[in-house]
């Protein structure tokens, strides 16, 4: 009871932080711009106005100290809480979460000459657990009990790239090294490190090549990615805990051609190779690595289409086929590599949106996404893979339900129909709602069933409806945040014990130096 008490007191604090922080924003000119759309990768912020700042001086010696190094520094605060995330199972042994994530990132620009410059960004998250008091270990149905309150974790580089500009006298910029990468609305190319949810946006260990036409109208990139399941393999983290921050060792390579002569059209083609390999060491992640691991070579061959029509029509739409080969594998140690299977899998992303331009900046959209499920009647994989798309693009809640189906967040064999709103309310603060109706395309194959795991049906495929609500809030240019919540409700494909409904709130709050 006292711990409810303490969640409530905490929650309604925060709450009335916002909204009065809100209001006074409202009664003051404000800031016009408006806040990223949720999961939406971006650069690190350009320094704040010193102005804006408690010590102008300070500040400004911080963010350039040298006439060639420029540096930067963001702290991020989250309450996230929730139920039934996984197992849908209101008797499940972990079915309540409450925790709370602290973020610091600092990063740094060397300018080396006009042309080159050395880009790095440290972070670190630490956590504090009220819930829950039990951990899963993976491929079994025990639990591990332990005081979780404080997870302290390790520290991290995600930038630590060289980047050149001009190379050999052309339009071509490189960048080499460990980086952000994001193509299009970041479907299938975003986060090389799905493990470690946010802490990390990005993290390629890569090397891309730019080459943008003259006139403007055209690029192309070319990456080629080595990325490795464990944290320490290129720069060991700073109190190393041997963390796994993607499934498998991962060696890629990304031909992308962007093509805008047609404005407002937009043409994209794009072609990715991405070879895996599951790794055969321990991690201190429950051995999720090597137990989720893959062995496949993958053939990725896709195009999209985009642009606004008549002013007020926004539209997106992409899709993607996938070859070559997988194999099966083991969900029980030590995890062995099975049969080979031949992949046959597709995959679509659409979106249309109706911008209405009035004083509240009000628009509607429509979307249908589309990713192919494994036939189990079949000798081929018809599963689609979203690669470096398992990031939570629509939901944050049912990421953790697909786990326990599919690889950890790979929203794959899937239909979902989504409609929704976004308005400002004034400058500060933009709402936005959306449903989603969501059905699987085969029967399910859930590595884990029973009380703690997920239970499908084998006749029917409606999934479930989810709801999800952002308030997005910006106070200034150094302070933003939001409030999320979510809802799902189970269809008939989940069936007993799973099909109770589940929740998801997150409180966010961010400030940047």
């Amino acid at each position: 009871m006292k711990h409810q008490v303490w969640k409530a007191g905490l929650l309604m604090a925060a709450f009335t932080v916002i909204a009065g922080s809100a209001v006074f924003a409202a009664a003051g000119t404000g800031a016009t711009s408006q806040t990223p759309a949720a999961g939406t990768a971006t650069p690190a912020p350009a320094p704040p106005a010193h102005k804006e700042l408690f010590c102008p001086e300070l500040w400004k010696a911080f963010h350039n100290p040298t006439s060639w190094l420029s540096m930067g520094l963001d702290l991020r605060f989250r309450i996230e809480a929730g139920q039934n995330w996984d197992t849908l199972n209101d008797d499940s042994n972990a079915h309540k979460w409450w925790y709370e994530r602290y973020r610091t990132r600092w990063w740094t620009k060397s300018t080396l000459s006009d042309n080159i410059s050395f880009n790095t960004r440290l972070v670190w998250e630490f956590r504090t657990y009220d819930e829950p008091h039990a951990v899963p270990i993976a491929a079994t149905n025990s639990f591990e009990k332990y005081d979780r309150n404080m997870v302290w974790d390790e520290a991290l580089f995600d930038w630590f790239n060289f980047s050149f500009r001009n190379v050999g006298g052309l339009p071509l910029t490189a960048t080499l090294g460990r980086q952000d990468m994001m193509f299009g609305v970041g479907w299938l190319v975003l986060d090389a490190t799905p493990l470690d949810g946010s802490r990390t946006v990005g993290g390629f260990d890569a090397a891309r090549f730019t080459y943008d036409w003259a006139d403007a109208s055209s690029k192309i990139d070319f990456a080629y990615i080595n990325r490795t399941a464990e944290s320490d393999a290129f720069l060991e983290p700073i109190g190393d805990k041997d963390r796994a921050l993607t499934e498998q060792d991962e060696n890629a390579a990304i031909l992308y051609f962007t093509n805008t002569s047609f404005k407002p059209m937009q043409l994209e083609a794009f072609f990715i190779y991405k070879n895996d390999n599951p790794i055969d060491g321990q991690t201190t992640l429950t051995n999720i690595a090597p137990f989720w691991g893959t062995k496949a070579e993958t053939y990725t061959f896709g195009a999209a289409v985009s642009g606004i029509a008549q002013e007020h029509w926004k539209y997106r739409a992409e899709g993607a086929i996938q070859m070559g080969t997988r194999h099966d594998r083991s969900h029980t140690p030590p995890f062995e590599v099975g049969e080979e299977r031949d992949i046959s899998a597709f995959g679509v992303l659409s979106n249309l949106e109706y911008l209405f331009k009035d004083a509240r900046e009000n628009a509607v959209h429509v979307g249908y996404e589309y990713a192919s499920g494994d036939d189990p009647g079949s000798s081929d994989n018809e599963q689609f893979d979203l690669l470096w798309g398992e990031w939570p693009r629509w939901s944050e809640l049912v990421i953790y339900t697909y786990s326990m189906e599919t690889e950890v967040s790979n929203n794959t064999n899937l239909h979902r129909f989504n409609v929704g709103h976004r308005m400002n309310l004034n400058k500060q603060w933009t709402l936005s709602t959306d449903y989603h109706a969501l059905w699987a395309d085969e029967p399910g194959q859930p590595w884990k069933t029973g009380p703690n795991g997920i239970n499908v049906s084998d006749d029917h495929k409606f999934r479930g409806s989810l709801i999800t609500c952002w308030a997005r809030y910006k106070f200034s240019s150094q302070l933003f945040g939001h409030l999320l919540g979510e809802y799902f409700i189970p269809g008939s494909y989940y069936v007993e014990p799973s099909g109770d409904d589940a929740f998801f709130c997150r409180f966010n709050l961010e400030y940047v130096f």
